[in-house]
């Protein structure tokens, strides 16, 4: 208890603590409230966009803002964020005009052969969606105006330009068109959920690693495990970091809610892109039935993940106790390190095995599953039985680790031998 509430304070106490958190929140507040803040020193964050539309054919403008606004809703499923503007000004001081601003010019010109040609003008790189509404609306504006000089009747002109009306048809019964796009959409988002979980590991196996060797190539350890025996030295390392990452983990989950109550003290009147993207998403999710899950997802991966912390402790703290310098911990962490990036970036790329039974046998193996699992679960590629299995192989994992990691802690922890660092592990391993 004395070593665990000695290490606690010298971590919670320190400056880099208290510094690194301050500007956390700062940060997170910062970031939340970014509209909020341009719009208090007089900018608007929801001000549109201009395209404006040089006409030299007298016939484009109203054909291409038709087709424009058609093409956006089709392709991003809302208004956009440009506003078409006709205007008589000749391009050349339209350009002028352009200078640190991300507005438009599209200029329409007659063409004899090809019915029309258009220029595309901007100050920089524009987004590829952008330019594809853009590209996809002059097309079509081409189209109609040739349809237009053929003299086909102006009803059927009006049949031809109007989009299809697309029905999606799923034919398994327990599946659904909303549950087809939040599925889409999770796949897109979860992976940089599962960001902090990577982070808070390479935190953990840093924070034990480094503190180990640093006792050990001081020989302050001899001091410490002349009073303490190494089973409680271990698992006091263990306690204590772990215990310092989960508050770190949740202080930063409290910080995220200070932004949002500052948001909606000092926001109110303010709407902007984020906060309707993040009501689209919700509405997307909650539509398809994903939110009613969280019930049983949010415990199971709180889970894993407590139990993914104490794996990855021990696995550091074993073999951190087997070095004698600098360069022997660098080498031992770079297989942890791995390890963690391997599962890390399996969930970016777990909806691209569906039904693969490879990466369902991946979500069980220790180490990798905390990071995995969820992303499985989230996407409906495993149910609740397979994170269950995923959390008892851990478990046994564990327990396997601390039985035989104890035996190469004991060993090692006093050990200065200059012998190759795995061979002294495995036969500390051997040892009992």
């Amino acid at each position: 208890m004395f070593l665990t509430t000695y290490g606690l304070k010298k971590k919670f106490k320190s400056k880099a603590f208290i510094i690194s958190n301050v500007v956390l929140v700062l940060l997170l507040a910062l970031i939340i409230n970014i509209d909020v803040i341009i719009n208090f020193f007089g900018g608007d964050f929801n001000e549109k966009l201009k395209i404006y539309v040089v006409d030299n054919s007298n016939e484009s403008f109203e054909i291409f803002k038709a087709n424009y606004d058609a093409v956006n809703i089709s392709l991003m499923e809302e208004e956009s964020d440009y506003e078409i503007i006709k205007t008589d000004k000749e391009t050349n001081q339209l350009q002028e005009e352009l200078e640190y601003t991300n507005n438009i010019i599209v200029e329409f010109n007659k063409d004899e052969e090809n019915y029309l040609n258009a220029k595309i003008i901007s100050e920089s790189y524009m987004d590829t969606l952008t330019y594809q509404s853009l590209s996809q609306s002059i097309n079509s504006t081409k189209y109609m105006i040739a349809l237009n000089e053929s003299n086909i009747d102006q009803e059927e002109l009006i049949k031809i330009s109007n989009p299809v009306n697309i029905e999606r048809i799923i034919l398994d019964e327990e599946k659904t068109a909303d549950e087809e796009s939040a599925n889409t959409l999770i796949s897109s988002i979860f992976p940089a959920l599962i960001m902090p979980i990577f982070m808070l590991v390479v935190l953990l196996v840093q924070f034990i690693g480094s503190e180990i060797n640093e006792e050990k190539s001081t020989r302050s350890m001899e001091v410490i495990i002349s009073n303490v025996p190494a089973k409680i030295h271990f698992f006091t390392k263990l306690v204590v970091n772990n215990v310092f990452v989960i508050t770190q983990a949740l202080l930063l989950i409290a910080y995220g809610a200070i932004g949002l109550l500052i948001r909606n003290i000092f926001g109110s009147g303010v709407t902007s892109e984020l906060t309707q993207g993040f009501s689209d998403i919700w509405g997307i999710l909650t539509a398809s039935g994903f939110v009613d899950k969280l019930i049983y997802i949010i415990p199971l991966t709180a889970i894993l993940m407590i139990l993914s912390f104490v794996a990855y402790s021990l696995i550091a703290g074993i073999l951190a106790s087997m070095t004698v310098n600098a360069e022997d911990f660098q080498q031992i962490q770079t297989p942890i390190m791995i390890i963690c990036a391997v599962g890390y970036y399996l969930s970016f790329m777990a909806n691209m095995f569906e039904g693969s039974i490879f990466i369902k046998i991946l979500s069980y193996v220790p180490l990798i599953s905390c990071m995995l699992s969820p992303s499985l679960l989230v996407i409906g590629q495993i149910g609740i039985i397979d994170v269950l299995i995923s959390i008892i192989v851990m478990i046994v994992f564990i327990l396997f680790a601390s039985k035989y990691g104890l035996r190469i802690y004991k060993t090692g922890i006093l050990n200065y031998s200059t012998d190759k660092i795995w061979t002294r592990m495995f036969n500390a391993a051997k040892s009992k």
